[in-house]
């Protein structure tokens, strides 16, 4: 999938749209667009998300992004973002923490 491909740029915008403190699953990204494909939102983050806040984007369990989790880690402190201790870790607090643009 290409950068121009209108997949691409709608994920991209979606996320672009997120708020400090707040973050969207992969899978609700693919939602909000009117899809079922969370793997390939994935895949357009870890392709095209550098640019984005793309530590907003998380897994469905509240995990960070795979092999980001300290990067990311340090944006939920800025931000402010509710977290919980895990047995491995950490994760965000969906409860509290997740957005849609609908919400809005």
């Amino acid at each position: 999938m290409n950068p121009d491909h209108p997949f691409v740029e709608q994920v991209l915008g979606v996320v672009e749209e997120i708020p400090a403190g707040r973050v969207m699953t992969y899978g609700g990204i693919a939602a909000v667009l009117g899809s079922r494909a969370s793997r390939q939102v994935g895949q357009v983050m870890a392709r095209y998300g550098s640019d984005v806040p793309w530590w907003r984007v998380i897994r469905s369990d509240g995990r960070p992004p795979e092999c980001h989790e300290g990067r990311a880690l340090e944006h939920y402190r800025e931000e402010g973002t509710p977290l919980r201790t895990a047995d491995a870790g950490y994760r965000i607090d969906l409860r509290v923490a997740a957005w849609s643009p609908h919400a809005l």
